[in-house]
């Protein structure tokens, strides 16, 4: 019971406060869970790793896993799908700040470069297990990355206004094919790259191969 002499809606502040704290560290407790996903997913692939592996790699017991996702199936439709929307609205941001398209597309490249090289996991993911997904988060990604795909293919059709829009798209999934497996062959083979070394090599691929 809080203090008669408590100013009124300290105690209520108090509360705020307490709710918002254990918000944060479900929130923190959700992410730690889905970066032990794409770790354990890359290494093992989604039906060798259990519930109570991803709850041990963050952290939590099995049972706990549930607090937060209603099965391992939901897992990785959080990750997939979260990724994907990370990927639609983070280039919907760059296209919509850059100057001219000659921008853009530069940006956007460099926007994705950095992605494949901080998420070798998620890449792998992707590539492995992408039919593992629920019917419904199955469909969620698959409208993300179209929607992703066609900013770049708008970029593209604006440089170049006669090129056919099929031979954009191919050159745009030509792209992402490039950038994505260098992080994922690169750790497939025990070797790591450094950041440093890969992005100016990828980006000047990666621009080539758009505007040839």
């Amino acid at each position: 019971m809080s203090n008669a002499s408590e100013p009124a809606g300290r105690g209520h502040a108090a509360q705020g406060g307490q709710a918002t704290l254990r918000s944060l560290a479900k929130a923190d407790r959700r992410q730690a869970l889905l970066t032990a996903a794409a770790g354990l997913f890359a290494q093992h692939g989604f039906h060798r790793v259990s519930i109570e592996d991803l709850g041990s790699a963050a952290g939590v017991s099995g049972p706990a896993v549930y607090r937060h996702f209603s099965s391992k199936q939901a897992v990785l439709g959080a990750l997939l799908v979260g990724v994907s929307a990370d990927l639609f609205d983070g280039g919907t941001s760059v296209v919509a700040a850059a100057a001219d398209d000659a921008a853009a597309l530069r940006t956007l490249i460099e926007f994705h470069v950095d992605f494949a090289l901080s998420n070798p996991d998620v890449i792998r993911v992707q590539d492995r297990d992408l039919d593992n997904l629920a019917p419904p988060d199955l469909a969620s990604v698959r409208k993300l990355q179209r929607g992703y795909i066609d900013l770049w293919v708008a970029v593209l059709g604006r440089l170049e206004p006669g090129t056919d829009p099929a031979s954009r798209r191919l050159k745009v999934q030509a792209t992402f094919r490039l950038i994505n497996s260098t992080p994922h062959s690169a750790r497939s083979h025990g070797r790591k790259i450094a950041a440093r070394t890969a992005r100016p090599v990828l980006e000047r691929m990666a621009r080539a191969g758009l505007l040839a």
